[in-house]
């Protein structure tokens, strides 16, 4: 891991330096394919110390801030959440790789036979008729006449399109647009 120091009103010594290489050696073994860049800055204001982490992993950025009046409690508070940070992604990068299958159980087999997918369910138009306006229960005499379970008429008291259809449990049902 590479480390670049930044201190705002403030030295930075080597013990803020070891304390930092040591919170985000942690983060190091977590991502560890590729390299990774670190800009830490750490500032002072009166009793309050504020330590920034900036993390650059292949093509994301973590970035946390961590504020104490110890400052190894804001390097350490800092360096947790770009660590939580980078756990979330790798996590997700696994998940990503768990959900594929390998190349081997999709390709087709050599010398094997390819099965085409099965075709889509086609619409086939049976019947046409005029719909006519009539009351609901007159709707239920023609799909009772016609043996059907649903008809489909214009409604006459609401001039709108409707359906009624026959329920699991016996009862009819009436479906009117809105």
């Amino acid at each position: 891991m590479e480390f670049e120091f930044t201190g705002r009103h403030i030295e930075i010594t080597p013990a803020v330096e070891g304390l930092v290489r040591k919170e985000l050696g942690k983060l190091d073994r977590v991502l560890d394919s590729a390299p990774i860049r670190a800009h830490v800055i750490v500032s002072a204001e009166k009793h309050r110390k504020r330590t920034e982490i900036v993390v650059y992993w292949r093509d994301s950025v973590f970035t946390a801030v961590g504020e104490n009046t110890d400052l190894s409690q804001s390097v350490a508070a800092a360096a947790a959440k770009v660590q939580k940070q980078g756990l979330r992604l790798k996590e997700k990068f696994q998940a990503k790789k768990r959900g594929r299958q390998p190349a081997r159980e999709v390709a087709p087999v050599p010398g094997g036979t390819i099965e085409a997918a099965p075709n889509a369910p086609r619409i086939i138009v049976q019947r046409r008729y005029r719909v006519k306006p009539m009351t609901p229960e007159e709707a239920i005499l023609q799909m009772d006449l016609m043996g059907h379970d649903f008809f489909f008429f214009t409604n006459a008291e609401t001039e709108r399109a409707a359906v009624v259809y026959r329920r699991d449990d016996g009862d009819v049902g009436l479906i009117d647009q809105a």
